[in-house]
């Protein structure tokens, strides 16, 4: 079972938010995969023989209670693996549930039409990789000659890749609270297609999240920056990459948040919302920093150190780029 969450409100999901639902899970079954920021994977196979229902009935207990305990809406998706739970929460619509039968023809008939990015290890670069070929979605993959996809993408991945466009995922489910993150989200008026406005609630994400790391008790840095695109059509796309050393300078994230949008090849996909998740937070007093020998990154340091200063006095809008603020 795979739930997408979301704040019944429409806003970005909390971290208590989460952890109460992720708690909440856990009190059914001990088998809870965080799936940060707003996901969790649960194996509830147990829990089906212990409370003696079905899997829709169990999710619309969880729903109920996420709701009435969290204030948190839940689409789920329930299949016999994990790759499929998260397919088929991904296409259940908000506050539903959609289960997909095992019989291995209505699970090939599920996965037909989507594109080939569905597949667990298959990222952007495989993906062109097997777009050249034609292979542009899961059913082609799965009608390609398993030899074909050897040679392609090399022996071991070619193999898993066949093996998951047939809906086979031998991955477990991973019990694990969520690593300590801190997120931010910018939802537009109306579906956005503009580039220019994307860059800029990226710069304001940014903004945001290097200001709360800095000012934060004692001061905290990231390890990873992950982004987040939910688009019209209700897909979602999340790019992470790791820093080349953890940071809270908003510069060196706002770099990354533009390289990881630069990355999704977006051009003119109709966006709806965008967030920016700092992962693997720890005590800035632990990190270390190569020093630089750019006098404007020095500056630009020592600039971030006064408008916190001017925040914590004057309020969070008390000061802003010039960008954010035209």
């Amino acid at each position: 079972m795979c739930l997408r969450l979301r704040p019944a409100d429409g806003g970005p999901l909390g971290a208590r938010e989460y952890a109460g639902v992720l708690a909440l899970l856990g009190g059914i079954t001990p088998a809870v995969q965080a799936l940060p920021p707003d996901a969790a994977l649960a194996d509830v196979r147990g829990a089906l023989r212990y409370f003696g229902c079905d899997a829709v009935r169990l999710a619309a207990v969880i729903r109920v209670r996420a709701l009435a305990l969290h204030g948190v809406d839940a689409a789920v998706g329930v299949a016999g693996n994990p790759m499929l739970a998260r397919a088929a929460a991904r296409r259940a619509g908000p506050g539903a549930t959609l289960v997909l039968p095992e019989e291995p023809a209505a699970v090939r008939e599920f996965l037909a039409d989507q594109p080939v990015v569905t597949l667990d290890g298959v990222g952007p670069k495989a993906a062109r990789v097997l777009c050249s070929y034609g292979l542009d979605s899961v059913g082609r993959v799965a009608a390609a000659p398993p030899a074909a996809l050897r040679r392609i993408l090399g022996a071991r991945l070619g193999r898993e890749v066949h093996e998951r466009a047939l809906g086979i995922d031998r991955t477990p489910v991973r019990p694990g609270a969520a690593a300590r993150t801190l997120a931010a989200e910018r939802p537009f008026d109306r579906d956005e297609v503009d580039p220019v406005r994307h860059r800029r609630a990226l710069l304001s994400l940014t903004e945001e999240l290097g200001a709360k790391l800095r000012t934060q008790e004692g001061g905290q840095v990231c390890r990873a920056l992950a982004l987040t695109v939910r688009c019209a059509d209700r897909t979602t796309l999340t790019r992470t990459r790791t820093l080349a050393e953890p940071t809270a300078h908003s510069a060196v994230l706002t770099a990354t948040a533009y390289a990881l949008y630069a990355g999704l090849g977006l051009q003119r996909a109709r966006v709806r919302a965008l967030s920016l998740r700092a992962e693997e937070l720890f005590p800035a007093e632990r990190a270390a920093r190569q020093l630089s020998l750019d006098p404007g990154d020095e500056k630009a340091r020592r600039l971030e150190a006064v408008t916190d200063e001017v925040r914590a006095r004057f309020g969070p809008g008390a000061i802003a780029r010039g960008t954010l603020a035209a």
